[in-house]
């Protein structure tokens, strides 16, 4: 579920090699605790804080880096929300390209997370949360995912961009999967 456009990381992290990782069972304690440390500042603006990308499938190898989604009810309220991640040090990116998402950097002494904040609703957030829900409810497709990602960092550990690409059909035919099923549900 990266994207170079979308990646709310320093330069010196981006020329980092791209290396997964066997899944690291801490993961979801790693992310509770950013949660809870989110949550009281954002109080009632925060209508969802959401644990994506792979660390949020359980068994599946992915970059040691947490992928969290805060999700608020208007993108009105974007700017209040800025404010108060700002006095927990977080600096606003944009949406670095990809509408429908507020990317924010986090300081360097807190576990590597990526922090998007998006309006209830949009097509980013849906995206993140189908492809997390179909690889948790289907082993099979995470274990091919978990094959693609290990083989896609083996041959562009070097270059961001190719492992992200490589990984976007696999991503595309999923989230058109989980798409219709829920057309033929209603």
């Amino acid at each position: 579920m990266s994207d170079p456009r979308i990646d709310p990381i320093s330069p010196e992290q981006r020329a980092e090699p791209v290396v997964v990782v066997p899944y690291d069972p801490a993961w979801p304690a790693t992310f509770a605790a950013l949660r809870d440390r989110l949550a009281p500042v954002l109080g009632e603006l925060a209508v969802g804080i959401e644990h994506v990308g792979s660390t949020a499938v359980p068994g599946l190898p992915a970059k040691p880096i947490i992928d969290i989604d805060v999700v608020i009810l208007h993108a009105d309220a974007l700017p209040e929300v800025a404010t108060r991640l700002a006095t927990l040090g977080y600096t606003q990116l944009g949406d670095l390209g990809i509408v429908g998402r507020e990317a924010f950097r986090a300081t360097p002494d807190l576990p590597r997370h990526h922090l998007y904040v998006c309006a209830a609703g949009a097509v980013t957030l849906q995206a993140h949360l189908s492809l997390r829900d179909a690889l948790r409810a289907d082993r099979h497709l995470a274990e091919q995912y978990a094959r693609l990602k290990r083989g896609l960092a083996e041959r562009y550990g070097d270059d961001r961009d190719a492992y992200s690409e490589g990984k976007s059909a696999f991503v595309a035919s999923v989230l058109r999967a989980v798409r219709e099923r829920r057309e033929h549900r209603h």
